[in-house]
């Protein structure tokens, strides 16, 4: 019997859907947690959490699930961070993290700091891992294994803090690494929101198409536009409050895409093949690096059971 204290003794979850669930999980999992709360805009997604076992506490109101809280983490839509935080701020005890796991880390020092009481640790964070689904019943436990989380803290943070928040991510199975804010989203502009923006935009053209009918799109989708559906498929808000709150930066990453698209249908339209050749083979080069990295498997058709 392991009677080791926990790491955390309370952590409240603000929301969840696939990644909170999935921290609920891990956190049980592993002992990282003596108890752990949830709070959600809906009934449905509490019982929901309540009914897999995956918390042991649940309330609409998050002044309620954060009161104790040593560690509380933002898991909702961050165009609804502020809003949610002012419900709770002032339930927060001397000495608590606040963090949050969204793919935008300059807005939430820009909305929260000035809510957040004094003693209290403000740390965003983002672990880089998810999939196209959503919802409680959506999370697994191994969610976060090899996967980065990356944390952007003030340069006058609570070294104690920061350090609890580190070993919560690598207990939870990721590899930690501290970034500036504004990197951070110059980096995810262009790995993964310019990425889900194409991919929406693709699959919008598609459908929109008046020569090739759906039914034909459908059926035909084995190939490469079946891999943009499975990010398509990402929850809707979630995607438009990350194009909002990093807009600067999207927007900076769109120009240098058009600019290179450009250069790509000039090739296309002179039959330069081997500047198509060198683009394709640098590329490749790309996607061998993800593997060796961990990033994803090597196996035929991304591991699909078929």
């Amino acid at each position: 019997m392991n009677d080791a204290k926990p790491l955390i003794g309370k952590l409240a979850l603000i929301g969840i859907g696939l990644i909170g669930s999935s921290v609920a999980r891990a956190a049980r999992e592993v002992g990282l947690a003596g108890e752990i709360a949830a709070s959600a805009a809906t009934d449905g997604s509490l019982e929901a959490a309540a009914r897999l076992g995956i918390v042991d506490q649940t309330d609409l109101d998050p002044a309620k699930v954060v009161a104790d809280a040593d560690l509380v983490l933002l898991c909702t839509p961050i165009g609804v961070y502020r809003p949610v935080t002012e419900k709770f701020a002032k339930a927060l005890k001397p000495g608590a993290i606040v963090s949050d796991v969204g793919s935008v880390k300059a807005v939430v020092k820009k909305d929260l700091a000035d809510l957040i009481p004094e003693g209290v640790h403000l740390i965003p964070g983002h672990p880089v891992a998810g999939t196209e689904k959503s919802g409680p019943e959506a999370g697994f436990a191994e969610l976060f294994h090899g996967r980065w989380a990356i944390l952007t803290p003030d340069e006058d943070v609570d070294t104690d803090a920061l350090e609890t928040l580190k070993a919560f991510w690598r207990g939870l199975g990721s590899r930690v690494e501290l970034m500036d804010a504004e990197h951070h989203d110059l980096v995810l502009a262009i790995t993964s929101h310019v990425p889900h923006l194409i991919a929406y935009n693709i699959v919008g053209t598609a459908s929109d198409l008046e020569t090739v009918t759906e039914s034909e799109v459908i059926k035909y989708s084995a190939g490469g536009f079946r891999d943009f559906t499975r990010i398509a498929a990402s929850d809707p808000t979630m995607w438009r409050d990350v194009f909002l709150s990093n807009s600067e930066a999207v927007l900076e990453m769109l120009a240098r895409f058009s600019e290179d698209l450009t250069a790509l249908r000039r090739a296309i339209r002179w039959k330069d093949g081997e500047a198509l050749h060198a683009l394709f083979t640098r590329t490749r080069e790309i996607r061998r690096s993800i593997i060796d990295a961990g990033q994803d498997t090597a196996e035929p058709d991304f591991g699909r059971e078929h």
